[in-house]
């Protein structure tokens, strides 16, 4: 008998954990432009340690067990026939492929800066963009982060703390950063802050005339609307939210106004059932938070669900960010539960518990040893 199959587009964080949960009961094809899991997360080590970063946050496909049923595929999305349930693909060598699926699983994420963007890259590429901006921030004397989410506010604290003799800068918009966290996280990163000697500058909304711009490091001065001084710097981080989902290969009748996958609580396209939806894509709820929230187990659960004709549960999102703000410091890993209260792993037990034996068996059901 014939296995269902099931095609992920998209193999980030959301779309290789479903593809991992599903490996063993259905066939999976995963389509990605990457030619491993290259993470969004942690901006902030990525740029200042990344071959610290590139260890735990950049694997090729091949190290994961769970990935050994899957076929993954190495090219970009190029459109999508529902009636057909066929996905159109550009192979990394530029010829054409089809992919026919049962059920879609849409994990395409989101476009942000410089470090979150869809095009096809080599690992020499990907290797070559994490070289080229950590050497730009350490030639640089003074730098100015523009944003008052976890991406600036991390980048801010982990630029200082690598290069304690720059002048960085953190601006944003409001009273506060981390607008979208509970208050409590605020009052806790502040005082990091500080204390690694991050200048703060609330009410500070920049004026950014060049979408572009935001993609890039760029220079300064860095102007703004809120009516201060042009703040001079050598290298400008843009990390402002101005996130654009990746969902241009999609039709417009699974998309809302922002150009989101519409979903239902089930993850499922409200008017084709094949077809859901997760993460950063994924117009769930104010914040997109199934990416955040492991929404990836009850997605695989619910996909088996629907092949087997049976009911399928809803995600329930929580109200406010939670999750790790700064990245593994010297001191440890701290880690904020959405009603702002933190808790902190030793840094050994980063390194030797909660990366070996956490992430890689328990999340990712087992990742080999880089060759």
């Amino acid at each position: 008998m014939t296995r269902p199959q099931v095609v992920v587009a998209g193999l980030g964080d959301s779309g290789l954990l479903t593809a991992i949960h599903l490996a063993r009961h259905v066939d999976v094809v995963g389509i990605s432009a990457k030619p491993g899991l290259v993470s969004g997360q942690e901006l902030g080590l990525r740029l200042a340690r990344p071959e610290e970063w590139a260890r735990e946050y950049w694997t090729s496909f091949d190290r994961y067990r769970r990935l050994d049923r899957v076929r993954t595929v190495h090219g970009t999305l190029g459109g999508l026939d529902l009636d057909a349930r066929q996905v159109a693909v550009t192979l990394a060598d530029g010829t054409a492929a089809v992919e026919t699926y049962d059920v879609l699983v849409i994990a395409t994420g989101v476009s942000n800066g410089f470090w979150r963007r869809p095009h096809l890259q080599t690992e020499a590429e990907v290797a070559a963009d994490l070289r080229a901006a950590h050497e730009r921030l350490a030639a640089a004397d003074a730098v100015v982060v523009v944003g008052g989410g976890a991406a600036a506010v991390g980048s801010a604290l982990n630029v200082a703390a690598r290069w304690p003799d720059k002048r960085v800068d953190l601006c944003f918009p409001g009273d506060r950063g981390l607008p979208r966290h509970h208050p409590r996280v605020w009052g806790h990163v502040r005082g990091r802050l500080v204390e690694a000697g991050v200048r703060l500058h609330p009410g500070h909304r920049a004026v950014t005339t060049d979408g572009a711009a935001c993609d890039r490091i760029t220079a300064g001065p860095v102007s703004w609307s809120t009516g201060q001084a042009p703040m001079p710097a050598d290298a400008v981080l843009w990390a402002v939210g101005r996130v654009r989902p990746n969902s241009g290969w999609l039709p417009g009748e699974l998309l809302d106004d922002g150009g989101f996958v519409r979903v239902d609580p089930t993850l499922q396209a409200p008017t084709r059932p094949e077809v859901f939806a997760i993460g950063d894509v994924a117009a769930t709820d104010p914040l997109r938070s199934s990416a955040r929230n492991r929404a990836d187990r009850l997605l695989a659960a619910n996909i088996r669900a629907h092949l087997a004709g049976k009911p399928l549960r809803s995600f329930r999102a929580p109200r406010s960010r939670w999750g790790s703000v700064l990245g593994p410091q010297p001191d440890g890993l701290q880690v904020f539960a959405p009603s702002g209260h933190p808790f902190r792993f030793p840094a050994w037990s980063v390194r030797h518990v909660l990366q070996p034996w956490i992430v890689r068996q328990g999340i990712y059901k087992g990742v080999r040893r880089e060759t």
